[in-house]
């Protein structure tokens, strides 16, 4: 039945099953799952440890150094459906190798930025190698060379990435520790160039370029048939409403545990059981998943989050085992996100949905930052933790809505 049933041999031979060149599989999730360590590393979470010696080694605006990373997102958004296209028509090797370079190219504008000006502009780049290099896009690659078989290929990749953190927060506070905030983004320059880069070229396959459909020769490739609507709007919102309430938690948790009276080295000790639980959790769905529609995985997420929030608004007591669930289901969303697209909609045109579907995720996600403080500042921690809890529980309707649609669609296949 397709999208229930993936191979999930790590050491299977039988890589690039469509493309012209073969690589063993191993080498091709090694490839990518290591270059996602470094890609996020070095975008999506690099102002955490960045942003406060950059604003005072410069003097420019704390928040529009943040904000930065805001307007990346947005970028990274808006080009999303064409780079679903790129990989559709010709595979993910060529484009996750040109967002090493563009990735590679914006570390080394920011690094030599002489105002702030240039900064943002470095950004808007790291904003177009974050649209062509993050998790969308990788999905998307294995989707086209796997197949219905990618779900597995898909959870390990995931594996790797929940380490970006882990590796990239003490390696960026190193570097600027010995070399500066621009120090570090030169290195992070270099590591584009010199690992990311090769990773995908000699890693990946590359494959035959697939010709656009005749204006005539039937459904263009991830357009959405009219009986398949209601399930695409669904996964969407679903899709958009966790990324919103994720980076909303991601952003302001430490400013939500010190409003409840922890001081700051308590509150990242705790901060820290993220991690961990998402790995865990992914490790566990790797393990428990295999035979079972994704759908519930997509569930299991979505109820994860709602407890463990719901945990975080009951008291102090609580928060600890509300931050482990909280972390276990976004951990799994990481990779529902992939494979549950997949299952509903089929292989033909997965990259071009992925694009579609990424595009209002990512421009909510550029939106969350300043939204959470909204939220914060203006009706304080308890209503803030309080509405993000009605939102992810809104968000486990929304999952089991799409139940029925993906179990017909099992059937049916």
């Amino acid at each position: 039945m397709r999208g229930r049933l993936g191979d999930d041999r790590l050491g299977d031979d039988t890589g690039a099953m469509c493309g012209t060149t073969r690589r063993p599989r191993l080498m091709i999730v090694s490839s990518i799952g290591i270059s996602q360590i470094l890609v996020w590393g070095s975008s999506y979470y690099l102002p955490a440890v960045l942003a406060q010696p950059i604003s005072a080694d410069t003097g420019w605006p704390f928040q529009w150094v943040i904000g930065s990373l805001s307007l990346g997102l947005l970028v990274s958004g808006l080009v999303s459906p064409l780079v679903g296209r790129l990989i559709e028509r010709r595979g993910g090797r060529p484009v996750l190798a040109a967002s090493a370079v563009l990735l590679a190219a914006g570390s080394l504008v920011t690094g030599l930025a002489p105002n702030l000006p240039v900064f943002v502009v470095g950004w808007v780049v790291i904003g177009l190698a974050m649209g062509a290099g993050l998790y969308d896009p990788a999905f998307s690659a294995l989707g086209r060379i796997y197949g219905e078989q990618a779900r597995g290929a898909i959870t390990q990749v995931t594996l790797f990435g929940g380490f970006a953190s882990t590796v990239c927060w003490p390696l960026s506070a190193a570097l600027v520790a010995h070399a500066g905030w621009r120090g570090a983004c030169l290195a992070y320059a270099a590591i584009a160039l010199l690992i990311v880069l090769p990773l995908y070229l000699f890693g990946l396959p590359s494959e035959a370029v697939r010709q656009p459909p005749e204006p005539d020769g039937g459904r263009a490739a991830g357009r959405v048939r009219p009986d398949q609507r209601l399930a695409f709007l669904l996964l969407a919102a679903g899709l958009t409403l966790a990324s919103m309430i994720m980076t909303v938690i991601a952003v302001q948790l430490l400013a939500l545990l010190q409003a409840r009276g922890l001081t700051l080295a308590a509150a990242v000790g705790l901060g820290a059981l993220i991690g961990p639980s998402q790995v865990g959790a992914r490790v566990l769905e790797a393990a428990l998943g295999r035979g079972r529609h994704p759908i519930w995985s997509l569930v299991a997420s979505a109820a994860l989050v709602a407890i463990g929030l719901g945990a975080l608004a009951a008291g102090v007591g609580a928060i600890a085992l509300g931050l482990i669930l909280y972390g276990a289901g976004s951990g799994v969303r990481s990779i529902a996100q992939g494979t549950v697209p997949l299952a509903l909609f089929g292989r033909d045109g997965y990259a071009v949905l992925m694009g579609r579907l990424a595009l209002p995720k990512l421009i909510a996600q550029a939106a969350s930052p300043s939204i959470g403080a909204w939220l914060l500042h203006g009706f304080g921690p308890d209503a803030t933790i309080a509405i993000v809890c009605g939102a992810a529980v809104v968000n486990v309707g929304l999952a089991v809505a799409l139940v029925p649609i993906a179990l017909r669609r099992a059937e049916a296949d």
